[in-house]
């Protein structure tokens, strides 16, 4: 059930990537899949490489995942703004 959580908040923290210009490595669907594989990573390394069940699903397992999101959306961000490779201009 964690895991559901985790996904998400990656999705959550994702819709706040319209605020940044469009230089995403792979554009808004990478960012989202970065976002959503820097939720499930952070939470996994938090619980210990394992996915609570439904009994120790908290609201600090949404909690966790926050900076993951936001981790991956960095990374995709900055390794986007280095390869040069934009969105449109609009």
């Amino acid at each position: 059930m964690s895991l559901l959580v985790w996904v998400m908040m990656g999705i959550a923290i994702w819709h706040f990537a319209v605020w940044a210009p469009d230089r995403f490595w792979g554009g808004i669907v990478g960012a989202l899949l970065a976002a959503i594989i820097g939720a499930v990573i952070i939470g996994v390394l938090a619980d210990g490489f394992s996915v609570p069940g439904e009994h120790d699903t908290h609201l600090v397992q949404a909690l966790i995942a926050v900076p993951g999101a936001v981790l991956g959306l960095a990374a995709s961000y900055v390794y986007g703004t280095r390869t040069g490779i934009e969105g449109p201009e609009l």
